[in-house]
């Protein structure tokens, strides 16, 4: 909380108070939910400009904020699902029409809008392990469908700067050369330096092994939709589109499974170096980083390709059929 914020906290709550009422579906939303999407607006777009900003002008800014599409947002970033079907239901005709108009090829453009459900829902974590999703800049001061063509607009740019594929969701795929390259065998896809001590080399192949062994465990543990899911994803390059129209839902939908998938399998993978090999949540944190830096690349596209170790040996097991 700035100073600002914390001087005008009062205005500020009995301002969040009329902005839930207002709104026609709250989503069950607290003041507490609302109020730091609320003060980071007023930084930005008003203490910013005027420190002294009076109670009036603080109670104006929020009582023009969009209550309904503010309310929405915030509820798909805290995993409500009914939200998220809202958001696509009422918003997929304007993100499509968004991409259509920059992107006149239709598989281009289906592609387009496929990569922003994927952006809002998130793609990468913080330092907490939370998702990070484009939602987080939204601030309810325009409408939610204007805002959302100007996103369409901006990773369009993104995209097409970076001369790739524009389901940013299938970046992973990119990397499975790069996994069958850096090792025969799935178990030694990590990627290390190799050094001259002996005990380093030991364990370094006694760390790729604990890895693979947690791979194998986390992939095993899925459901049977999902393994089919990640089946369908990475070794048969179905679309976003096309899993979802198999599965009888959004693409959007199936967007959030896969991030959600990989998700649980980084954790899963976390969880049980932990607790069955002994490796501390440094170890396992440091391994994973120096892992992804040695191949220059992300820590959401390591898991991405360690994922598709994992299921080069369900594959060739027949366990993902």
């Amino acid at each position: 909380m700035t100073v600002a914020s914390e001087k005008h906290k009062t205005t500020i709550a009995e301002s969040i108070t009329r902005l839930l009422a207002r709104a026609e579906n709250s989503r069950g939303l607290e003041a507490g939910d609302v109020r730091p999407r609320v003060e980071k607006a007023l930084d930005k777009y008003l203490f910013s400009d005027n420190e002294n900003a009076s109670g009036a002008e603080i109670r104006t800014f929020v009582d023009e904020l969009r209550a309904d599409d503010l309310c929405l947002v915030l509820a798909c970033e805290k995993g409500d699902e009914a939200a998220w079907d809202d958001l696509v239901r009422t918003q997929d005709k304007t993100v499509k029409a968004a991409a259509w108009k920059i992107s006149p090829k239709a598989e281009d453009a289906d592609d387009l809008a496929s990569s922003i459900w994927a952006e809002l829902y998130g793609l990468k974590h913080d330092k907490d392990g939370k998702l990070k999703s484009k939602l987080s800049y939204y601030s309810g001061r325009g409408s939610l469908g204007g805002w959302l063509r100007a996103i369409v607009s901006q990773l369009a740019v993104d995209q097409f700067r970076k001369q790739s594929r524009l389901v940013q969701v299938e970046e992973a795929r990119e990397f499975e050369n790069l996994a069958n390259e850096s090792s025969e065998k799935a178990e030694n896809l990590a990627v290390v330096a190799h050094h001259e001590n002996p005990e380093d080399i030991f364990g370094e192949k006694q760390m790729r092994a604990d890895v693979s062994k947690a791979l194998n465990q986390a992939i095993a543990a899925l459901e049977a939709e999902d393994k089919l899911l990640l089946k369908l994803y990475y070794f048969d390059e179905l679309k976003l589109k096309e899993i979802g129209q198999m599965f009888d839902y959004h693409e959007a939908t199936a967007s959030r499974k896969v991030v959600r998938i990989q998700t649980e399998i980084r954790k899963s993978v976390e969880k049980i170096l932990q607790n069955g090999h002994n490796w501390s949540a440094e170890e396992v944190k440091r391994y994973l980083a120096e892992t992804a830096s040695k191949l220059g690349i992300s820590l959401e596209k390591l898991v991405s390709v360690l994922i598709i170790a994992a299921l080069v040996q369900e594959v060739l097991r027949g366990s993902v059929l």
